[in-house]
């Protein structure tokens, strides 16, 4: 049975429609290569002067790259692997099955794929993913290793987390306990992604432009590559370091740090020949924690998360995409 979702059928039209545009210019332009700041969190474990260079390095590449890899992490490889090992177990199930109603035991839409909203192959994207909303995970089958599998991993990546967002409010006059107070794993979830060979890669995404509407993003990836982000205009393919996360900003730190952190549109092209695998830890409060800049004057006006999360949806239905922060410009 097949396991690849029918895109050619679902999307027939626009397929039919972007036909001639092959001749044209590929619209998934990249300019050139680069590997992300990486931190060594083990410096934080040394003394004092080590500690605040390491603090230091991951707030220089928040606020000038909105993202950065690190090792010595805390999480161990061996959680890594089987994480990653489930995850190509159940996306290796047949179509039909990922699109029953209660796979897995999961809230309905836990599954999808391409965009249901697309109207061309520019607001199409070539995935397919497993949502899951960590508050769910009691729900999955107690004897599937996927369940345990991916608690375990939560567990380590909100401690992960909170490390990092407390590091990096240490000098923006954050309370020190805020994101212990408004996060949570329940408050979490992770997003699986399987991202099929494309034979349209150089005409499409494997997921569009967007950013993350959370404080921060935890990426665990393969190494087959395919991840950019915008800077000054350019787009730059993100080369993978083996054993080394990827940590994003999301909207919501950029609201809260005013700015000063930078929560970059970033996109996955796809890949022609290979498929892809990626995991995305995304550390969120609860519905109705308020975000409001730590400093005066402040950029955004407050806004909690649940108002946050409508606004989105509704752009989203109207116009195909999301609009996010600048919706809440002051």
């Amino acid at each position: 049975m097949a396991v690849d979702p029918p895109f050619f059928l679902k999307y027939k039209t626009i397929f039919e429609d972007s036909a001639d545009e092959k001749e044209k210019l590929p619209m998934v332009e990249v300019f050139e290569e680069l590997e992300l700041p990486l931190v060594d969190l083990n410096h934080l474990n040394h003394g004092p002067f080590e500690r605040q260079e390491c603090i230091e390095q991951m707030a220089q590449a928040a606020s000038e790259w909105g993202f950065f890899q690190i090792v010595n992490h805390g999480i161990p490889q061996e959680l890594l692997d089987r994480l990653r090992y489930e995850q190509v177990k159940v996306f290796q199930q047949p179509f039909d099955k990922k699109t029953e109603k209660n796979f897995l035991n999961l809230s309905a839409h836990s599954y999808h794929w391409g965009n249901p909203f697309a109207t061309s192959l520019s607001n199409l994207s070539w995935t397919e993913a497993l949502h899951i909303s960590l508050k769910d995970t009691s729900k999955m089958d107690e004897c599937n290793k996927l369940r345990s599998t991916i608690e375990e991993y939560a567990a380590k990546a909100n401690l992960l987390a909170q490390r990092l967002a407390k590091y990096l409010a240490q000098n923006l006059g954050i309370k020190p306990d805020y994101f212990q107070e408004n996060c949570s794993t329940s408050t979490s979830s992770l997003r699986m992604n399987r991202y099929p060979p494309c034979p349209f890669s150089s005409m499409m995404f494997g997921i569009i432009p967007h950013t993350d509407s959370d404080f921060l993003t935890i990426v665990s990836q393969d190494q087959v590559g395919g991840l950019q982000l915008k800077r000054d205009g350019k787009w730059l393919s993100v080369k993978p370091t083996p054993k080394a996360l990827v940590i994003n900003v999301g909207d919501l730190y950029q609201a809260l740090s005013n700015g000063i952190y930078k929560s970059i549109t970033h996109r996955v092209v796809a890949n022609q020949e290979v498929e892809r695998y990626s995991a995305a830890y995304f550390y969120c409060p609860a519905y109705e924690t308020v975000i409001e800049s730590c400093c005066k004057p402040g950029l955004y006006r407050s806004f909690s998360f649940n108002e946050y999360r409508e606004q989105i949806q509704k752009d989203v239905k109207a116009t195909g995409d999301k609009v996010g922060l600048s919706r809440f410009l002051l």
